[in-house]
Order: structure tokens, then C-alpha cells, then sequence
């Protein structure tokens, strides 16, 4: 008779391994949140008024003038320690401005002629006051005569005028 190799008892083939590479086991982002204060200045206004008593163009301060202060309050959500996000949660005034005043001069300055030492002032005709000059302008005197005696006041040549 035949030997046949059928009989043979049937083996399972070896169980396959996979060969996967490996992986970190990933983990999912740490987010947090924290509060964080900045500062910004608040830019104090100016005020300008006029003020009569000085001479028309000058400026002076009357108040100086103080920047203010306001206080800013975020949350700030960080993802694995980067900030990803910022939302403000309040804006605080902590320090109100000064408003700067400044006073500008309004009064005409009175100008004098250079040619007399006292204020002689400049117009079409000065007569000294008291006098029988028709003016406009008059001079209260003695004031003496430093350069041309423009306008007569000087009419005993003594280098005064309107010194009788």
C-alpha cells in the first residue's frame, strides 16, 4: 500500500507580530490661564485761557500739567506655556490726568519811543501833559532826551522834556 502524506496532522502557522514603529504615547496640550496687569498713561489735556493782565502772546502755566494712569486687567490662556490667547477683563482708571491750564496774555504792550529814556509813547503827535498840545497821545514828564526830540518836548534844549 501507499504511504500518503495526507495523515500528516495540520500545524497553524506562527501568529505574525507586528513590526509597528513606536510611537510617545501623545498627550494632550496643557492649557492654563492666569491674570495679568499692564499700565498705560492717560495723556493729561491743556486748557488755554486768556488772561488780560499780560502782555498780548505770553504764555505761562498757571497749572502743570500730570499724565494719569489706567490699569489694565487681561486673562491670558497659555497651551503648553505659549500665550494663544488674551481677553481683557477690566479697564481701571487709577490715577486721573491734570489737565494742564495755560494762561495767554491779551494786553496790548504799551511802546515807547526809543528816543527818550520814560515811556514816551509812539503816535502821530505826543504833548506833554498839562500843556497846550492838541495830542493825541500825551506824556507825563520829565523824560529825557536820548536821540532826536522827535516831537518837541525838549523846548528849553536843557536835554529834558516836559520839565517846566
Amino acid at each position: 500500500p501507499a504511504v500518503s502524506d495526507a495523515a500528516a496532522p495540520a500545524t497553524a502557522p506562527p501568529p505574525t507580530v507586528s513590526a509597528a514603529p513606536s510611537s510617545p504615547t501623545a498627550t494632550p496640550p496643557t492649557v492654563e490661564t492666569r491674570t495679568e496687569k499692564e499700565t498705560q498713561t492717560i495723556r493729561y489735556a491743556e486748557r488755554t485761557v486768556k488772561d488780560p493782565s499780560l502782555v498780548k502772546g505770553k504764555r505761562v502755566v498757571r497749572t502743570r500739567g500730570v499724565n494719569g494712569v489706567r490699569t489694565l486687567t487681561y486673562q491670558v490662556t497659555l497651551t503648553d506655556g505659549v500665550p494663544t490667547g488674551r481677553k481683557l477683563l477690566r479697564s481701571v482708571v487709577t490715577k486721573q490726568p491734570v489737565i494742564q491750564v495755560v494762561a495767554v496774555g491779551t494786553k496790548q504792550e504799551r511802546q515807547c519811543d526809543p528816543n527818550y529814556s520814560g515811556c514816551v509813547p509812539i503816535a502821530s503827535d505826543v504833548d506833554c501833559a498839562g500843556g497846550g498840545g492838541n495830542g493825541p497821545a500825551y506824556v507825563t514828564g520829565p523824560v529825557k532826551v536820548i536821540g532826536v526830540d522827535i516831537y518837541d518836548l525838549d523846548r528849553d534844549n536843557d536835554g529834558y522834556g516836559c520839565d517846566d
